[in-house]
């Protein structure tokens, strides 16, 4: 058997998954294992690196079984990561010195503010095309050190190493041969500049980050490394890593500047394809890498929701509304409408264009005739909405939306899928394989070991599965959102970062 299988590592917020593509993208095997989630106070999560570690050994060998197929005949591996959480180990025990920190976790605000005080949103946004927030891994690496008995000291005599997750798990099926990770992680550090893709020594010092901790930057397709013969039975090349949104733009072979992916997991995250052109938003979206190919950027626009499918599993599993995801749907198609009800799920703070932290998720509009099916149904509808709030802010920035290609968990739910397409008044499009995160990963490994030999030849395996075209009357579609629009002001804090909230665009 020729070697041109590809083997997905996707390490997710929820859950770990292996998934073995053959070179046409089709899905042979898989395996997954839950993530447990670890809250201390409210606003802090965390999750167990060793955790972490253990389930990503066990899918990789569980999908393989599952394929009955050999370490031998995997081609290369690809890493895809749940970006921003952040992790610091010992360099010679390759022992964590804390629990991750989650990229929802928010005890890091204060720091953002005295640092947007010091150094400045303009000047981050130049640097980084971010701006300050918890969200991203530079706050949560300067609360590890500051935090930690010990860590400081470590850090600055080059004891320590900090990574994402896909960096953390390369060290780790390396063996501590290689630190590394590449420039779509970098990127979501608040400490890569966009413009030299390489650390700012500039920011270092403003957070006072020691150099030594972090790890090299590397192309999405890459040398990375051998995976160890002890953890599959054999060694495999890892030639790919890409965070968990830049591989989904892969796998959903957005490589045409104005093509644009949305994916519905814990979050929802929109980007659009800028090619070689970094475009500033003036929206407050993020300006951010799509991927790095042989040294070149393809630059893109991103907007960040904090919780979409969670809004569901919170439903689910602090409510007890209902007793699966699957059944949302019924729910949602069971009442004409929600009544006037809104769940505006700002859990952990709104994410853009409005990048409020202390805003709190709440239940609006509620009366005597509301019953379960409504809220379920707002939480359905949130997701559209808050997707909406993104593409008003990208069409402000400049960009024309033809159509919008659509993945994750939620991507398969037909009845949001019709009702994102009603609000954005575009089609939405889901592929065949809407894993196209894993795929993505998959897709990069491949173009890394040779198996594919440019993104255009990926591209031509893009295949549709559904269409959603627009139906809701123009007047009907824009009085839900304003509706939406006068919840999320209700919910923001006092002293707000973010846009007022607009009328509806058409």
């Amino acid at each position: 058997m020729a070697a041109s299988i590809l083997l997905a590592l996707d390490q997710g917020t929820t859950s770990t998954r292996a998934i073995l593509f053959d070179s046409d993208g089709t899905a042979r095997a898989s395996a997954q294992v839950e993530l447990p989630q670890i809250f201390p106070q409210p606003g802090w999560v965390e999750h167990d690196p060793e955790e972490i570690w253990r389930a990503t050994v066990s899918v990789m060998r569980r999908a393989l079984a599952n394929a009955k197929v050999t370490a031998r005949d995997i081609a290369a591996i690809g890493i895809t990561n749940q970006r921003e959480t952040t992790i610091l180990w010992d360099r010679e025990s390759g022992k964590p010195i804390h629990n991750a920190l989650v990229w929802q976790d928010r005890r890091t605000a204060d720091w953002c503010r005295a640092m947007a005080k010091k150094v400045g949103d303009e000047e981050l946004g130049k640097r980084t095309g971010l701006l300050f927030d918890a969200y991203f891994s530079g706050s949560k690496i300067a609360w590890l050190l500051d935090n930690v008995a010990g860590a400081r000291e470590a850090a600055e005599k080059g004891r320590l190493a900090f990574g994402t997750v896909d960096s953390f798990l390369l060290w780790r099926l390396t063996g501590g041969k290689v630190h590394a990770t590449d420039a779509t992680n970098a990127s979501r550090t608040m400490l890569f500049n966009l413009k030299t893709q390489a650390w700012d020594e500039t920011l270092l010092k403003a957070f006072k980050i020691p150099r030594s901790l972090l790890p090299e930057v590397r192309d999405s397709a890459d040398d990375y490394g051998e995976a160890d013969a002890a953890h599959a039975g054999a060694a495999i090349p890892i030639r790919g890593i890409a965070g968990d949104q830049h591989a989904a733009t892969v796998g959903q072979a957005c490589f045409e500047p104005g093509m644009i992916k949305s994916t519905y997991g814990t979050g929802c995250f929109v980007v659009l394809n800028t090619g070689t052109k970094l475009v500033r938003s003036k929206n407050r979206l993020l300006s951010t890498l799509a991927y790095r190919l042989k040294g070149k950027p393809t630059f893109a626009i991103e907007g960040s929701i904090f919780v979409s499918g969670a809004t569901i599993q919170w439903l689910r599993d602090r409510l007890k509304l209902i007793a699966s995801a699957g059944e949302s749907s019924a729910h949602a198609m069971r009442v004409a409408s929600t009544g006037g009800v809104y769940l505006v799920p700002a859990f952990t703070g709104l994410g853009a264009p409005w990048w409020d932290p202390d805003a709190r998720a709440a239940l609006i509009g509620l009366t005597r005739d509301s019953g379960i099916s409504e809220i379920v149904r707002a939480g359905l509808e949130a997701v559209a909405y808050q997707t909406r709030d993104l593409m008003v802010a990208m069409k402000e920035d400049g960009a024309k939306l033809a159509a919008l290609r659509v993945d994750g968990g939620m991507a398969v739910n037909d009845w949001v899928m019709q009702f994102l397409a009603d609000q954005l008044a575009i089609p939405v499009e889901r592929p065949v394989v809407t894993e196209t995160t894993a795929l993505g990963a998959a897709y990069l490994a491949g173009l890394g070991a040779g198996v594919f030999a440019s993104t255009e030849e990926i591209a031509k395996r893009w295949k549709r599965e559904r269409l959603f075209e627009p139906q809701a009357e123009p007047r009907q579609r824009d009085a839900l959102y304003a509706g939406w629009q006068d919840a999320v002001r209700r919910v923001r804090s006092s002293t707000p970062r973010g846009p007022t909230p607009r009328g509806p665009k058409r």
